[in-house]
């Protein structure tokens, strides 16, 4: 099955997993990635090809990925990755 493009309906569907089911690793890339050092609450607003948005606390963050991402399974691949790549606590 082939990989979807990274349209405004693939980033809604994404961020809408990763709210309602992963909502502690969204706080998570706040954190390490964002340098918030303690955010109550964390959303996922957009994926884009070039960074993820998030809502911290009322305020927009841009975290930028290591690389521009091609597809969806792109996108699932690299958000995994970065989840790894924290150290655990």
């Amino acid at each position: 099955m082939a990989a979807d493009p990274l349209t405004a309906a693939v980033s809604d569907r994404i961020c809408k997993h990763m709210n309602d089911d992963h909502a502690e690793a969204v706080l998570a890339y706040a954190r390490h990635y964002g340098g918030v050092e303690a955010p109550q609450q964390a959303r996922m607003v957009a994926v884009r090809p070039e960074a993820m948005q998030l809502d911290v606390d009322g305020q927009r963050l841009d975290l930028a990925f290591d690389h521009t991402l091609s597809d969806s399974d792109d996108a699932h691949r690299t958000l995994v990755a970065m989840l790894r790549a924290m150290p655990k606590a």
